[in-house]
């Protein structure tokens, strides 16, 4: 098990704060922005989540434009500033290891979430291949081997084009540099099935499962993985994207005693 501060949480929860599309913003200033990730972040560190993850959603093909960037990391800052006990990961949309670790280095973040981190994928931006490499020289170049670098593995959110099985895929993250990974099926039993077969396989990374969490299942997941990635399962019940207030403080302290119960 690696000594980085992220996973010394028990329970490693983190919840994924979604940012809007800032190439389809309109009618949002950067002030309504700002109360948006302030107004939510609170939420999840009154609910006692360790970690929460500012996630980009700007659709880009290429690497992360100047403008988003610029805007992440603001926002990033702030909200270290005004809730700094709370941690702080990064991920963009963009393939863009370097502008993930740059936004990370500015706000003081803990970790990044890297897609597609080895391999090759289809995403509905276009093929991608792996970043594994140019991360860890970037990381490397900053000098901030401080801040943790998730992997995800075969994510579901992608095709992926390489016939590697996604155990030999883990396997290639773990070796490539990868502090910690992120295992996300199909479905449920699917992810499960995979986090099993990457410790049977060897993996001795932590392993984190990213998607379909629920209060229902966390104690479930805390059984076999090192942490988990939720969002939705927080979300109040009629929370409209142009809400300023999306996540729901109860849902998140119930989910919270529930992965407590299982850690």
């Amino acid at each position: 098990m690696t000594s980085l501060r992220l996973f010394s949480a028990r329970p490693l929860v983190i919840a994924a704060l979604h940012l809007p599309d800032f190439g389809r913003l309109r009618d949002k200033s950067m002030a309504w922005l700002e109360d948006y990730v302030v107004t939510n972040a609170r939420v999840f560190a009154q609910a006692g989540i360790p970690y929460v993850k500012l996630q980009d959603q700007t659709r880009e093909a290429g690497a992360m434009q100047p403008s988003s960037l610029a805007m992440t990391a603001a926002l990033g800052r702030l909200l270290k500033a005004e809730l700094p006990g709370l941690g702080l990961g990064i991920i963009v949309e963009a393939h863009d290891p370097v502008a993930s670790l740059s936004i990370a280095h500015a706000t003081g973040a803990d970790f990044v979430r890297l897609k597609v981190f080895v391999g090759q994928a289809m995403t509905a931006q276009g093929l991608r291949s792996g970043m594994g490499a140019q991360a860890m020289a970037f990381r490397t170049a900053l000098g901030r081997d401080d801040i943790a670098i998730l992997a995800d593995v075969h994510d579901r959110t992608a095709v992926p084009m390489s016939s590697e099985t996604a155990e030999f895929a883990a396997e290639w993250a773990q070796k490539t540099g990868a502090d910690g990974l992120i295992l996300t099926g199909a479905d449920w039993a699917d992810s499960l099935a995979r986090i099993r077969k990457a410790h049977e396989t060897g993996i001795k990374r932590p392993i984190l499962l990213g998607g379909s969490v629920t209060e229902g299942n966390v104690r479930e997941a805390l059984s076999i993985c090192d942490g988990v990635v939720v969002s939705t399962a927080l979300m109040r019940k009629d929370a409209a994207p142009t809400d300023i207030l999306r996540w729901d403080v109860d849902r998140a302290r119930r989910f919270m005693d529930a992965a407590r119960a299982g850690a």
